[in-house]
């Protein structure tokens, strides 16, 4: 079985850091029967660096797992944040189909602090790049929603300054990653990223990154936009859902009118409050990418087995945390939660670091801080000579727990995405 483009449906992502947590991830899909359709074999170069993994691994773990699980169901394969040929080539020739183009490094993220007069200034830098703005000017755009789009000079000007460089990374990394594909026989989709930045994207901006790469001819099936609000790693939605709700709906309106393509949720782990809005204004097309959760429910694993052992990751995590959590946004200190040795009960320190499903009311996701701090010390947990090879044994030991805490964790993440459609 290889991996297929899933097109417009509905679809959800589930990466897996450790190489065991398909089979759970197969468990979740088959139990929510929800027509969500899964990409299993999903990971990052940025992740493959941290884990030690290669491409090929990834591929070959999830889908060892989806043949032993006879799962015959469409299964996608996202190699997720992309930035340079190079990227493409090794994930291409490992057999993946959807391809995230991550051009962050070429977002001004200062641009929406600047005044008119200094992006009258920045924009002669990206004149070239950005012909677009003399066809855009002037043009008021309506809505569906209501809402309208007005292509003033500072709205442009902006636009120009912030994505400029952006947008022609990813057509240029668009267009090589069709060609490998096409010279290949092999098919190919095109998610853009743009959300791992400060600042939201305006409507005007989804619009004219969306529309000059549907006019350079990528294949763009989604795209994920910085939306409003906090979309922090491994806790849920943080800001005025109303407030959000208006710009998702805004964000969907244009997704249908420029393309079709779908909404791309990243960093969704756990945005449980979010998910059936998030399902209702696209109609249903959407991808939700998930990744660092299902390996804190490999911590839980450990925490519900081994809790001496998860009390040592902890400590491990903890000195690891203010360097590891460079390249996140995330809000947790270390002042946050109480260290081990100070918290003598076991259930109450995995409430503390992993927060149990318990505890989580219908329609709210995870919050608790300590979350992060194991989130984001991942990589240096998994390459750790003793703390990597403690956390795979235990999972190797434990297949049917993980299984069933993956299945739990996620059925209730498909349910709520169930509950828009």
């Amino acid at each position: 079985m290889s991996a297929q483009c899933l097109g417009l449906s509905p679809s959800f992502g589930f990466g897996d850091r450790t190489g065991l947590a398909t089979p759970g991830h197969i468990a979740a899909v088959n139990a929510s029967s929800s027509g969500i359709l899964p990409i299993f074999a999903q990971q990052s170069i940025r992740e493959m660096a941290r884990t030690g993994r290669t491409a090929t691994q990834v591929m070959e773990d999830a889908f060892r797992a989806v043949r032993n699980a006879h799962y015959e169901g469409p299964v996608g394969a996202d190699a997720d944040h992309l930035k340079t040929e190079a990227d493409v080539e090794v994930t291409a020739e490992a057999g993946f189909v959807f391809f995230t183009i991550d051009p962050s490094a070429e977002v001004d993220q200062k641009a929406d602090n600047y005044s008119f007069d200094e992006l009258k200034y920045r924009f002669h830098d990206v004149r070239e790049l950005s012909p677009w703005v003399e066809t855009y000017l002037g043009r008021t755009i309506s809505l569906s929603t209501g809402s309208t789009i007005e292509m003033t000079e500072p709205v442009l000007y902006r636009a120009a300054v912030k994505y400029g460089r952006a947008i022609q990374l990813a057509i240029r990394l668009g267009q090589y990653i069709q060609q490998v594909q096409d010279r290949a026989g092999r098919p190919c989709e095109i998610e853009l990223s743009v959300d791992e930045t400060d600042q939201p994207t305006t409507t005007a901006e989804h619009f004219i990154i969306a529309q000059q790469l549907l006019n350079a001819g990528i294949r763009l099936v989604s795209l994920a936009p910085r939306f409003i609000g906090e979309f922090e790693k491994g806790v849920d939605f943080k800001g005025d859902i109303s407030t959000f709700e208006r710009s998702l709906a805004d964000h969907a309106a244009i997704a249908k009118v420029v393309g079709p393509y779908k909404l791309s949720l990243h960093s969704g782990s756990d945005k449980l409050t979010v998910y059936r809005q998030l399902a209702a204004y696209t109609g249903g097309m959407f991808h939700v990418k998930t990744a660092g959760t299902s390996y804190l429910e490999a911590l839980r694993v450990v925490a519900t087995v081994a809790p001496g052992e998860f009390r040592g990751m902890i400590d491990f995590a903890r000195e690891r945390y203010l360097t590891d959590k460079a390249t996140y946004h995330v809000s947790a200190t270390l002042e946050a939660v109480p260290p081990p040795h100070e918290v003598s009960s076991d259930d109450q320190l995995r409430q503390l670091y992993l927060q149990d499903w318990s505890s989580v009311l219908p329609g709210q996701g995870f919050t608790a801080p300590g979350r992060q701090i194991l989130h984001c010390t991942f990589g240096s947990t998994l390459q750790h000579p003793h703390w990597g090879a403690v956390l795979m044994q235990i999972l190797r030991e434990h297949p049917a727990v993980y299984a069933d805490i993956l299945k739990t964790h996620f059925m209730m993440h498909l349910a709520a995405l169930k509950a828009g459609l």
